[in-house]
């Protein structure tokens, strides 16, 4: 793992694997990869079965939050997802575009791409499109898309500020992306970061919050704020198989967390359907005036 190429290798690969695993195997690991916990279910992801536009064959397990909850889609508006798996976030986002509005995944891994468009085509959609991609150079015209998406992906990826340009110039003035991920506070020790079943499974391939989120401004991002943050806690039978006694130790009574957020941000620009206050924000909290949206 000594180049992003032979990452990004890796992760096409166990996701390849992922794509065919239970849903059960998925949730009871860190986001499918390696070992399964028999102290703690549903490890990482959210609950998205009370969500509306849910597709139960598309619903992988392999999230750590819920974007698409959060993300303000409109009826008739353009979503693209990033690292679209099964399906899932689209399908949700599908719901809330309505009939007039389209929704593209994009996706690197083959048996995702294919898994994607036979669920689309079980449910008869047709405003929903997976395309075969690589999000830090993604096939998505300049300025054509009103909201991004993305659950648990970036992690996986080494070339984070691609990722943020890309959805930058993807983006429409005015328009915005709500994305949640896995950040760091402190060091992991060497033998998470190091391991290949970590980084495939979002934690070895996380990087700092304060990193993270100086990303986004760098990209040129206003309005920037956590719209949730909760605590990813990998429990005791699975860090064994990569920490002895001691180092466990050290680890759960040191200062390093792991955790999930869900960030939104907007593109500068006027823009009349996003709004501060549509956006349900503190105005003078978050609102940059020279964005245009106060």
């Amino acid at each position: 793992m000594d180049t992003a190429t032979d990452l990004k290798n890796l992760v096409k690969e166990k996701y390849s694997q992922i794509a065919n695993q239970e849903i059960k195997v998925n949730l009871s690991s860190c986001c499918g990869a390696g070992e399964s916990s028999k102290e703690v279910y549903n490890i990482m992801t959210d609950d998205y079965s009370e969500l509306e536009g849910h597709v139960k064959d598309a619903d992988l397990g392999l999230g750590c939050g819920l974007p698409t909850q959060f993300a303000k889609i409109k009826a008739g508006d353009t979503v693209v997802d990033l690292g679209s798996g099964a399906g899932n976030d689209a399908f949700v986002a599908r719901h809330e575009t309505g009939p007039t509005g389209k929704v593209i995944g994009v996706d690197f891994v083959t048996e995702m791409i294919k898994k994607a468009r036979t669920n689309a085509d079980k449910m008869g959609f047709n405003n929903v499109e997976f395309r075969y991609g690589d999000i830090e150079e993604m096939p998505i015209s300049d300025g054509t898309v009103d909201v991004v998406v993305s659950n648990c992906v970036l992690n996986l990826l080494p070339a984070k500020d691609k990722i943020f340009n890309e959805i930058q110039r993807i983006l429409k003035p005015g328009g915005h992306f709500s994305i949640s991920d896995i950040v760091l506070k402190g060091e992991l020790p060497d033998a998470l970061q190091q391991s290949a079943e970590m980084y495939a499974g979002c934690v070895a391939g996380a990087i700092q919050k304060d990193d993270y989120m100086n990303l986004i401004t760098e990209a040129g991002f206003t309005n920037i704020t956590i719209q949730k943050e909760k605590p990813i806690i990998i429990p005791d039978d699975i860090l064994t198989n990569y920490l002895d006694g001691e180092a466990l130790a050290s680890f759960k009574n040191g200062t390093t967390g792991i955790f999930s957020i869900t960030v939104f941000a907007q593109k500068k620009g006027k823009s009349s359907t996003y709004k501060a206050i549509d956006l349900g924000f503190d105005q003078g909290a978050v609102c940059d005036p020279n964005s245009g949206c106060c």
